[in-house]
């Protein structure tokens, strides 16, 4: 086996990747209320990576062209839509309008293991704040939880690495 490292042979690897594994789903994302623009950033290189739909910023959610959100995305802030919805549970509201089913990564009760989940065909993952999770305003226009179990003594994972594990299973579906 040989490290690829052309740009032309890493397109490839992926583009037959995603043509027999992934299905056909509209990934978003809604920040609810998030405080640190590097995560921000690093939640658009994730939106990036998995194909997201878009990326929705509510609350107090740092936004483009904050400095340190373009050091952390590398540039993929200027690929990925984005907009912002203003108040937390408003944006929660606007996007069950558009279309969208709202699940939360939270740990909260009746929350069921991401890779269980069946995720539906139009669905915006609900990332909470990065202390307090996802606020009671936002979840109860949620219509699931998904939680990802942790092994250690931590009890999560940074905020845009859990939407990273979350919306890569939510492609790939149940095998």
């Amino acid at each position: 086996m040989k490290t690829i490292h052309s740009k032309t042979g890493v397109r490839k690897l992926y583009k037959e990747f995603a043509e027999s594994r992934t299905r056909n789903i509209q990934v978003a994302f809604l920040l609810q209320d998030w405080e640190d623009p590097y995560n921000v950033g690093g939640m658009f290189r994730v939106a990036d990576a998995c194909g997201a739909h878009e990326m929705v910023f509510s609350g107090r959610t740092p936004v483009p062209p904050d400095p340190q959100i373009g050091v952390t995305s590398l540039g993929h802030h200027r690929r990925v839509s984005w907009r912002e919805l203003g108040r937390n549970e408003e944006a929660a509201i606007k996007l069950k309008e558009e279309g969208y089913t709202l699940v939360a990564v939270e740990i909260a009760d009746g929350a069921v293991h991401y890779m269980e989940y069946t995720y539906p065909e139009k669905v915006c993952l609900v990332l909470g704040n990065e202390v307090k999770g996802v606020y009671g305003s936002v979840m109860k226009h949620c219509e699931a939880a998904v939680f990802i179990p942790m092994s250690g003594k931590g009890r999560s994972l940074n905020v845009h690495v859990a939407g990273a594990v979350v919306a890569f299973q939510a492609m790939l579906g149940s095998e």
